[in-house]
């Protein structure tokens, strides 16, 4: 029998759509706390700090705090400390997320010393306000041609690109939204580079939340609506992948997947039982 030690969770498209409950969600959440089992709630939203998440989420019903949520930004923020120490680093997102970017040398986008500069030849080498790191947060209305053609400049001559996410979309109670990977796929190829990802699907965010959780990966049991970065991506990490069918979920995308999902359950509030059945 299948032993699960953890449990990693998804927020948008698996408890909330809009960060409103989806149905039985809060219930399922509640059976989970009650058994006792660990769990966390990773989640690539990048529009929200740690502490406003768990605010939303409590004020929802979830009984949840701060603590048990890891967000694409606090573990980007953690990845540029080890990484890029003291790098000035140009932040391209949709929200406000300074807080979660504690120590981290954010650059001035007015300040960036590129306005009205070309990619060569305009004296800007070397310009001690220029970012050494473009970091991708989640897109938005701020995701327009001057932003995206500024961090193009900045590529060019150099700087590192980071992203949070390479999420295609997400979905909203108005239908599915196009979200990062749109844009960032375009940057990329035009600025022949490859983002450095830190939120799912890279490893090191699954093995930060296990390593909090106290197990191994292979004891870990991870819940997400995102086929290929949440479930896909866990179960090549060596956890057990469950892919719900709320939020992002298409029964084409599924079908289309370049692999095929542990479990599959209709929505969240399936998993109590399913973790009966695993672990009884």
């Amino acid at each position: 029998m299948q032993r699960v030690s953890a449990v990693l969770i998804d927020i948008d498209g698996v408890l909330t759509v809009s960060w409103r409950p989806l149905p039985g969600a809060v219930e399922a959440m509640r059976r989970l706390r009650d058994t006792g089992i660990p769990l966390a709630l990773l989640t690539n939203t990048t529009s929200r700090t740690r502490a406003s998440i768990a605010a939303v989420l409590a004020e929802g019903g979830f009984p949840v705090t701060a603590d048990d949520i890891l967000t694409a930004p606090a573990v980007t923020a953690a990845y540029l400390t080890e990484h890029a120490p003291g790098a000035r680093c140009l932040l391209l997102n949709s929200g406000d997320i300074r807080e979660d970017f504690a120590g981290v040398r954010l650059v001035d986008p007015d300040d960036d010393g590129a306005e009205g500069d070309g990619a060569e030849g305009d004296g800007a080498e070397g310009d001690s306000s220029a970012p050494d790191v473009i970091v991708v947060g989640g897109a938005g209305p701020e995701f327009g041609y001057a932003a995206l053609n500024r961090a193009f400049t900045h590529l060019q001559r150099g700087a590192r690109l980071v992203a949070m996410h390479r999420n295609l979309y997400w979905r909203t109670d108005a239908g599915l939204q196009l979200d990062t990977g749109a844009f960032l796929l375009g940057l990329e190829r035009a600025a022949r580079v490859e983002a450095e990802v830190t939120g799912k699907p890279a490893e090191a965010f699954f093995a930060t939340a296990v390593e909090r959780l106290g197990c191994a990966m292979g004891d870990a049991l991870m819940v997400g609506d995102d086929i290929e970065s949440d479930v896909l991506a866990a179960q090549q990490h060596g956890l057990t992948g469950v892919l719900v069918r709320t939020g992002k979920y298409l029964p084409e995308t599924h079908r289309a997947a370049s692999g095929t999902p542990d479990h599959v359950l209709d929505s969240f509030a399936d998993l109590p039982a399913l973790l009966e059945r695993l672990t009884p």
